[in-house]
């Protein structure tokens, strides 16, 4: 069976930036909020269980990075394919990469279900929280699939240019987690006294019926259909393609986390000032990059849809035109904040001498955010045009030759403090950024589409 046309195949390239990307930003809000939401309200029944939960989620982010090797990778296949109006391997597609994290994921879930103690006990979980930490993972472990699931539904469905999809099921989850937090620990379930079991339930609840919705969602708005009979014979071509395109962007998001890991570690030896100063800057930066990546999202979609028409130069200037756009208002939003971050540090803390180090430390993330910014975009349309082995390389060398060693040489060695391991982040970035914006414009980029766009379909 073919897949069926869509309004968005072949016009998602025409789309607004602001259609595509503002359902991107709202929905990354809404999935901050699932996690800020759960530790507010769990905070005011227990403060270990704060730490048990965070200590636990760590464990889960870290493995959880193993579904972007196949989701990632989709995203790219699908818009090409889009693109270039060839459907009818689409439900081949959607069925290799559905199956294959479906697998990944339930052989995740086993692992950590299974040794969530040795794993807890690696990142030295303090005793008191230990208990509820397992119980937490436990629970949220045996459901660790939805989220693989998950990433490939969005990836499918901004593709098609549905971005909205996404953020209206992460809307419902949102519901879901607060009312499920409600009953467990304050309203008619609190009497089972199940305060981290109940938002390990509460958490998994809602994924899985997200994950219900956005099965529908394919059935029904994209017109899918997933069956065993496109994996007869086994397309291990498409899966080589999907696990080679994917596999570099995984990498380098793990060794991102690694690497911030082991920069956490050095602000650690700086002492309390700092590492509360770290926290509150974080959190004070989150809007500046949750904006650039919807609009990075976003381009990237229309960059694949481009790069499968075989548009390359609507692709290019597309890029720009994002780029511009989404600079002015980082660097609007990063200057904003580091002009208000007296009275913003202060609603976190009264410490004169963490808002002191906050002050300077948004200082220097205006320029880290301009670098960020491009990187950001600019990496993304990459990935989306085929491009993938030269960011990864790129990113894994500056990230740890620049902002790891000089955050410790500035940061610790020559006692410039947080400001020092800020500088040095923010120089990997500009590094980074100079050298991506000059491979885009002299088009490095170009002729490495993952699919011919000969023929209208194939």
């Amino acid at each position: 069976m073919e897949l069926k046309p869509n309004a968005a195949d072949g016009t998602v390239k025409q789309f607004s930036l602001f259609k595509l990307a503002l359902p991107i930003f709202i929905q990354m809000i809404l999935s901050v909020c699932l996690g800020y939401v759960d530790t507010v309200m769990i905070s005011r029944c227990s403060d270990s269980a704060v730490g048990s939960i965070g200590n636990a989620n760590q464990i889960i982010m870290l493995v959880t990075l193993t579904f972007a090797i196949v989701s990632s990778a989709t995203g790219v296949v699908v818009a090409q394919y889009l693109g270039a109006r060839q459907t009818k391997k689409m439900n081949q597609i959607y069925t290799v990469s559905l199956g294959f994290n479906l697998l990944l994921g339930l052989s995740i879930c086993i692992v950590v279900v299974a040794l969530c103690r040795p794993l807890l006990r690696l990142i030295r979980v303090p005793d008191e929280m230990f208990s509820d930490a397992v119980n937490y993972l436990r629970i949220v472990g045996c459901f660790l699939f939805c989220d693989a699931l998950l990433q490939i539904f969005a990836q499918i469905f901004n593709c098609h240019g549905k971005t909205s999809f996404g953020m209206f099921v992460m809307f419902g989850m949102n519901v879901l987690n607060i009312v499920g937090n409600y009953c467990f620990l304050y309203g008619p379930l609190k009497f089972l006294n199940l305060q981290v079991e109940g938002i390990a339930i509460t958490t998994s609840v809602s994924k899985v019926l997200g994950t219900l919705a956005c099965f529908i969602l394919l059935r029904k708005a994209i017109h899918a259909r997933l069956s065993f009979t496109f994996l007869k014979p086994f397309p291990l071509d498409l899966l080589k393609k999907l696990i080679k395109l994917g596999v570099p962007s995984a990498g380098e998001q793990i060794s991102y986390q690694v690497a911030q890991v082991a920069i956490t570690s050095f602000v650690n030896s700086l002492g309390a000032v700092s590492v509360n100063a770290k926290i509150f800057c974080n959190s004070l930066s989150i809007f500046s990059l949750v904006y650039s990546n919807a609009v990075a999202g976003a381009t990237s979609i229309i960059v694949g849809h481009a790069v499968g028409a075989g548009d390359y130069d609507f692709a290019y200037r597309r890029v720009l035109k994002s780029l511009f756009g989404a600079m002015i208002v980082s660097i609007l939003i990063a200057t904003v904040n580091y002009l208000v971050s007296p009275f913003s540090l202060n609603f976190f803390t009264k410490n004169q001498e963490i808002i002191e180090v906050g002050r300077r430390v948004m200082f220097i993330a205006v320029f880290l955010e301009i670098g960020r910014c491009v990187n950001l975009v600019v990496i993304r349309s990459e990935r989306a045009a085929g491009d993938v082995l030269f960011p990864t390389l790129l990113g894994i060398g500056s990230m740890w030759v620049i902002s790891v060693v000089g955050a410790y040489l500035f940061g610790v060695a020559f006692g410039f403090g947080l400001a020092g391991v800020w500088c040095a982040m923010a120089a990997d970035e500009i590094f980074r950024a100079v050298v991506v914006l000059v491979r885009w414009r002299r088009g490095g980029w170009r002729g490495r589409a993952v699919i011919s766009s000969s023929s209208s379909d194939e």
